[in-house]
């Protein structure tokens, strides 16, 4: 790591072009090759995969993406001017690029709505934003004199305005604001920021590439945005204090860099892994959805980690000693060097903690306690456009069939079956009855046969809307109890397939792969910390803590997204379940991120266990020193997370919001209060290590041989 760092400065130039053509690079072969993202539930061997599959080989011109076009009127849709408009405005649609048909017009009961369905040639992932733009735009043409017009569909959501890049320059402004107060000189804090960005900014070209060659969610950049200025600003802000440490203590510029990245560098390098372990952690899943994601958002921190250690001491090189403010460099040149005494607030919380452990850390346990209740209520699922915000078309459209047509128009279930001989058609033709008679369903559709009359169709609607139990319940009672029945004695095999029905399976299968996956994290986990500390009790301490931490932060996810506290004044739309794979996606990156806290602060305590043998100064010394700065990176980490709810994506929102409650539960009442409190307790069983196991652990030094004295008092 020395050799790198040295090697960085001494070249400074060429490491920065070499950052910034790679940028370039990336960027432009993202531009031309453009995003080919796809959020594919569909999991092989499921019923509802099974029937997504029967369903494309007998009727491929179904592959198409469908959406629909929604008028509105207080009168009747029937009138002879509004007839008119609707059937000049469907012509209209028919003879856009991309459009392969468009279905009759259906009317409500109250002649108040009326839709019509419109069908792309090309599934949704591949209909470009131009053309679902036309689509909406020509729609939306017919618009006034008391008609109403909306749009719903997966393509028509490309059309939607985002909240572009305001989420991300909030978050980068609230970051470098916050860093000039840690530090007090603007060139200091604005390296992070550029370090964060150059980074970042080349794995979102990356991960646009990464989807022409694997399932990519169209989510996936937005994460990996969301999770890269996190850390990276965080990773660069570490390197920055310990550099910053060093030019005080009268290191030169290029001495304290180089000590700064093997020092820090290596911690940083080390927490980078553990969080890219915990993502590819997803990989297990094998489900190939969240396999794209784990990637990408792996290859963001690696980018951020590798910028930490190469291009950051290459920039502190060019501000020389402006990383000090002026005050600090005035006091450099007055009272020459001396070590940074931890004072202030810091050293006096520390010494709090220590005097009362028991009731910081029982006052701790109550408050995640308390955040963790909701988690009881969790209900995973997958939002709709039911839940997009008031103001789009898309939540206006489904709101309106729901409305004219029944909440089930909005998720009907498609029923698929291979069909061989007469005996099997006779059989169809009665199941249309028995499904009408089943509790739950609102109608049914006539049967629909391939060319060859060897695989036919029905759609079910049902009385409920797709996120409601009842629409669930109704996809067992097809699967369990009516449809064996209605085709016993007969070769037909029908399976229930659709939106809906894939969203349960996808959840099932995930919900039942979550143990193994957060116990294999968790005790990797374990294992990494017990070669870094030498313990037993830390590892565990920390498995504890994260647990703890996700706990909390899905209790705040309920309350906000599948509750609605605050869902809709926030523009995140109607309250829903949640996401079947944000557990899974959650988990990994959290427990990256509360191994960074748990690596910065133990490390500290651990050495200076090593030196003196003393628990207690140890645990006060380690507080003191390091809780500003895991301070001032959670801050940044809240902001820059909670700035992506601007962005105007549900899933988007949820993880930032998740994320922000897991950090601040986890900086500002873990990693400060209950871990410390705890350590205090326990006394020197905190570092106890059977004698055996320590013979045979390797050994493995997170911040290298170089370490500072540190005082022998600290100031409060």
């Amino acid at each position: 790591m020395a050799a790198l760092a040295r090697w960085c400065v001494q070249h400074r130039l060429l490491t920065v072009l070499l950052w910034l053509c790679t940028l370039a690079g990336v960027s432009a072969a993202a531009a031309v090759m453009g995003p080919a993202y796809s959020n594919d539930y569909e999991i092989p061997g499921t019923e509802s995969g099974r029937a997504a599959a029967l369903l494309e080989r007998g009727f491929p011109k179904l592959g198409g993406d469908t959406d629909t076009v929604v008028w509105h009127v207080k009168g009747s849709v029937r009138d002879a001017a509004v007839e008119q408009t609707m059937t000049a405005t469907l012509d209209r649609i028919a003879a856009l690029p991309g459009i392969a048909s468009v279905g009759e017009r259906q009317v409500s009961r109250d002649a108040h709505t009326a839709y019509a369905t419109v069908t792309f040639d090309a599934p949704a992932r591949d209909v470009s934003t131009r053309e679902a733009r036309a689509l909406v735009t020509t729609a939306k043409a017919a618009e006034g004199d008391g008609l109403q017009v909306a749009l719903g569909g997966s393509a028509v959501a490309l059309a939607e305005p985002s909240g572009g890049h305001l989420a991300e320059a909030v978050g980068v402004v609230v970051a470098a604001v916050v860093l000039f107060l840690a530090f007090g000189s603007l060139a200091a804090s604005l390296l992070p920021i550029a370090t964060a960005l150059v980074s970042v900014g080349t794995a979102y070209g990356a991960t646009v590439l990464l989807g022409h060659a694997m399932t990519v969610a169209d989510f996936a950049p937005m994460l990996g945005m969301l999770v890269g200025l996190g850390v990276g600003i965080d990773y660069a802000l570490f390197v920055v204090t310990r550099h910053r440490r060093g030019l005080k203590r009268g290191l030169t510029v290029t001495d304290a860099a180089t000590e700064a990245v093997t020092t820090t560098g290596r911690a940083v390098v080390f927490a980078g892994a553990t969080v890219c372990i915990a993502l590819l952690g997803m990989l297990i899943l094998r489900l190939s959805f969240l396999d794209g994601v784990a990637i990408a958002a792996s290859l963001t921190v690696v980018l951020t980690v590798a910028a930490a250690v190469t291009l950051l001491p290459a920039l502190l090189s060019y501000i020389g000693t402006r990383a000090l403010s002026g005050r600090e460099r005035r006091r450099l040149t007055e009272h020459g060097p001396a070590p940074e005494l931890p004072t202030g607030l810091a050293a006096r919380w520390s010494a709090f903690v220590e005097r009362h452990p028991r009731l910081l850390g029982t006052l701790a346990l109550a408050l995640v306690t308390v955040l963790a209740l909701p988690t009881f209520a969790l209900r995973l699922g997958t939002s709709d456009q039911g839940n997009d915000p008031r103001a789009s078309t898309t939540r206006q459209a489904y709101d309106l069939l729901a409305a004219g047509f029944g909440p089930g128009v909005n998720g009907p279930l498609t029923l698929v079956t291979p069909v061989s001989g007469a005996e099997d058609r006779l059989a169809l033709d009665s199941l249309d009855t028995v499904l009408r008679t089943t509790p739950g369903v609102a109608s049914v559709t006539p049967v629909t046969f391939d060319a060859r009359g060897d695989v036919a169709y029905l759609t079910v609607v049902p009385d409920s809307a797709p996120q409601s139990r009842r629409t669930s319940e109704l996809v067992e009672r097809l699967r369990g109890e009516v449809l064996p029945r209605a085709h016993a004695g007969t070769s037909l095999d029908v399976t229930v397939g659709g939106v809906t029905a894939g969203y349960d399976d996808f959840a099932d299968v995930v919900v039942g792969k979550l143990p193994l996956f957060v116990g294999v994290v968790i005790g990797l986990g374990c294992v990494l910390l017990l070669l870094a500390f030498r313990s037993v009790g830390i590892p565990l301490k920390a498995a504890a803590m994260n647990l703890a931490a996700v706990a909390g932060a899905f209790g705040v996810v309920v309350a906000v997204f599948q509750w609605g506290w605050g869902s809709e004044p926030l523009g995140l739309g109607r309250a829903g379940p949640i996401e079947p794979f944000l557990p899974v996606i959650l988990v990994s990156v959290l427990f990256g991120l509360s191994m960074d806290y748990q690596v910065f602060l133990v490390s500290r305590m651990y050495e200076e266990w090593l030196e003196t043998g003393d628990n207690r100064r140890a645990v006060r010394v380690g507080l003191a020193e390091t809780s500003r700065v895991i301070n001032s990176a959670a801050v940044i980490m809240i902001s820059v997370f909670l700035a992506f709810v601007l962005s105007g994506d549900r899933v988007i929102a949820m993880f930032g919001i998740a994320l922000a409650a897991a950090v601040a539960l986890d900086a500002f009442v873990l990693r400060t209060l209950l871990v410390p409190a705890l350590m205090h307790l326990l006394g020197g069983a905190n570092w106890w290590l059977p004698g055996w196991l320590g013979r045979v652990l390797p050994r493995v030094s997170i911040e290298g041989r170089t370490r500072e004295r540190v005082p022998e008092k600290i100031v409060v």
